[in-house]
């Protein structure tokens, strides 16, 4: 893994997607590049490591997944998914919140999280907050 690989540089800008205005940030060019991939698991890795002790990862549909859960192995800590509304199997408790060109309803198991364990929530980028201002009022409804 070559240290000084630029990951910015990685990302595809892709403008005017889903629709006209959105400058929407691919992160498929990472993926795609063992190296950037690995880099970018280690630096998680790292940034999480001066969070302090916690329990869990979690991390929401779909490119929370992507990355939350490899980082949640490298940690040595279990994953706990958010998904969109009926995703989900089991008895869960849900939220509202608004994105760059809509809204939508986020979801955990409602048997997730215990009260007073401590999460990092991972995702991969944020545009207007809303998908991690649920997040944490998901895993706040869960004590």
């Amino acid at each position: 893994m070559d240290p000084k690989l630029d990951l910015k540089g990685k990302f595809r800008h892709v403008m005017d997607f889903p629709r006209a205005g959105i400058d929407f940030i691919d992160i498929t060019t990472v993926l795609q590049d063992k190296d950037a991939l690995k880099q970018s698991i280690e630096e998680m890795k790292r940034l999480a490591g001066e969070l302090g002790e916690f329990d869990l990862v979690v991390g929401p549909e779909s490119r929370g997944f992507i990355f939350g859960a490899p980082l949640a192995y490298a940690l040595g800590k279990g994953f706990v998914p958010i998904r969109k509304k009926g995703k989900l199997p089991y008895k869960t408790v849900s939220v509202d919140y608004g994105l760059e060109y809509g809204t939508d309803t986020l979801e955990i198991h409602e048997d997730a999280l215990l009260p007073g364990q401590r999460v990092v929530i991972v995702d991969d980028l944020l545009a207007t907050g809303g998908t991690i201002e649920s997040n944490i009022k998901l895993v706040e409804k869960l004590g």
